[in-house]
């Protein structure tokens, strides 16, 4: 019975297990990971010797530059999209990322009387607002595109999933198949997380959550705690970034699954170092002694500590199924006749 299961798991191999991933999510991700660490690079390192560069007038250069950092963190995460055969795989980066091109462009039309253009900046800062603007516009048009185009295609057979009739496989089998409603192929996590994580996951995800949504929507309200001068427009771009970086979290605890994640995994670290790096070089800017203060250094520890701890149990439990292989490898062949287990049938 033991082979027939192995046969069983291995039936469906190289089919995808879930919504093929579209080549437009691959070139978008692409396109937006180069510019994100360009600008991003760009917008970061200006801050940190103390030039504003934001396509917005700013009272301070450090939200600018969070922004920026943020965005050059997440960019090599960007690039490994291409890897992934499947939607499922990336979807708690992918949507996210919707989020900051449609959520910045929104904020930056908004608030166009903000623009450096508007105000009458600088040259370079006026044309850098007004192309700004532009390839959020495209970006993030492309990207409701490309999400659409995505939904509108059809989900693959699971790959655990063995011929026949759906959900036929082992119920209990991680990265099998179980019967769903009416049926349906429901994909067993490979590597689910375990409970200790959740509660912590889940204050994490929504504390970004919250701020998020509170910066967008009352940005004079909320504006007014951040614990360093912002205006309407830096309120309201940083709350982009939280509410995706809250959706991201969320995300990943809603997956359960490690290696769904792995992308969401690579970015998460490094949008908390880039963040980190900003805020200590900025440090006399922030009122530390606050609640916003503390709860801002919670919020980003519990970033990191999230991205570090995510690498560790995935590489735990790959470790594991390279041992578990490997056994199987090294396993003697049953005898020709023998059964398995007692009690198994042919």
């Amino acid at each position: 019975m033991s082979d027939l299961r192995r046969q069983a798991a291995t039936a469906g191999a190289g089919r995808p297990d879930g919504r093929e991933l579209s080549p437009g999510i691959v070139v978008l991700s692409a396109v937006v990971g180069g510019i994100s660490l360009t600008i991003g690079a760009l917008l970061a390192v200006a801050s940190l010797f103390g030039y504003t560069a934001g396509a917005w007038v700013s009272p301070e250069a450090l939200s600018p530059g969070l922004i920026g950092a943020a965005m050059a963190g997440v960019a090599p995460a960007l690039f490994t999209i291409g890897r992934a055969r499947v939607w499922e795989d990336v979807r708690s980066l992918v949507l996210p990322l919707v989020i900051v091109l449609v959520g910045l462009f929104a904020v930056s039309v908004l608030n166009g009387g903000s623009l450096q253009a508007a105000k009458g900046g600088p040259l370079f800062l006026a044309l850098f607002s007004l192309g700004w603007v532009a390839t959020l516009g495209l970006l993030a048009l492309g990207a409701v595109g490309c999400l659409a185009a995505q939904y509108r295609g059809r989900a693959g057979r699971a790959s655990g999933a063995p011929a026949g009739p759906a959900g036929s496989a082992s119920p209990g089998r991680a990265g099998g198949v179980a019967a769903g409603p009416a049926g349906a192929a429901r994909r067993q996590p490979v590597a689910p997380m375990p409970d200790w994580s959740k509660p912590p996951l889940a204050v994490v995800g929504s504390g970004w959550f919250g701020i998020g949504a509170g910066l967008l929507a009352f940005p004079d309200f909320w504006g007014a705690l951040v614990p360093w001068t912002v205006n309407r427009a830096d309120a309201q771009g940083l709350g982009v970034w939280a509410l995706a970086l809250g959706v991201g979290v969320l995300g990943a605890l809603a997956e359960d699954d490690l290696t769904r994640i792995r992308p969401a995994l690579r970015a998460v670290p490094a949008v908390a170092l880039a963040l980190g790096a900003l805020l200590a070089v900025h440090s006399r800017d922030v009122d530390w002694a606050s609640g916003p203060g503390v709860s801002l250094i919670a919020l980003v520890t519990g970033l990191l500590v999230t991205g570090l701890s995510g690498h560790w149990l995935l590489a735990r439990t790959t470790r594991a199924s390279g041992a578990d292989a490997d056994a199987e490898r090294n396993e003697p062949p049953a005898p020709a006749g023998a059964k398995a287990h007692p009690g198994d049938d042919a």
